[in-house]
């Protein structure tokens, strides 16, 4: 989000409200290279979640200090957010924003074959929004299941399951912080991390 001069007034508020959105300790944001033609004027924000590692102490002397070297973290989810504006207004979106988004979550093998995965998930979605006060309209989406198998000299990888959700909608307003603040929710729901807030419908645990 560089110079920012020469923006519309009404994507500069929207701008402000991804700034200060909340989100929790464990998800990583930051600023990719926004599509450049699906609207006039676009931001777009990376994702991703890693597990937390332990802490160690080392020892206090001795050579074995040396050789404690910590695990690198597992990434749990990743995912993009891109916000688009069009001061003309898009028939296509009904409005003059529009989000899209992307996740994608390792899950455990033997969830793969659940056919109401791709409801949760999508459930999910809608609900994150709703329950953040992020009024929209115009949703859609799929999601995916994508299993990943190996062959040859690397028949000793596990087989790996994905979840993976694309979905856009038009928010209201330019206050898109709730949006960001709901998204950024999922992504750490999509990794698996707890809590949850009661009564949301959630995604089976990734596989560790």
């Amino acid at each position: 989000m560089g110079g920012v001069s020469h923006l519309p007034g009404e994507f500069l508020d929207a701008l402000a409200g991804l700034r200060t959105a909340a989100r929790r300790s464990e998800i990583r944001l930051e600023e990719i290279p926004a599509p450049s033609r699906l609207a006039p004027f676009a931001v777009a924000l990376g994702a991703e979640v890693f597990e937390a590692t332990p802490v160690v102490p080392p020892p206090l002397h001795g050579p074995a200090r040396t050789l404690l070297v910590p695990p690198e973290p597992q990434e749990l989810a990743t995912g993009r957010f891109i916000l688009l504006y069009d001061p003309e207004g898009s028939e296509v979106w009904n409005g003059r924003f529009r989000i899209v988004t992307y996740i994608r979550a390792q899950l455990e093998p033997d969830m793969g074959n659940d056919a109401l995965l791709g409801s949760v998930a999508w459930t999910w979605l809608v609900e994150a929004l709703d329950n953040h006060g992020a009024r929209h309209h115009s949703t859609g989406g799929t999601a995916t299941r994508i299993l990943s198998e190996s062959y040859g000299t690397l028949e000793d990888r596990p087989d790996t399951i994905d979840i993976e959700l694309r979905a856009s909608w038009t928010p209201e307003t330019s206050d898109v912080q709730r949006h960001l603040e709901a998204w950024s929710e999922m992504v750490c729901t999509f990794a698996g991390l707890p809590p949850l807030p009661a009564g949301v419908a959630h995604l089976p645990h990734r596989r560790s």
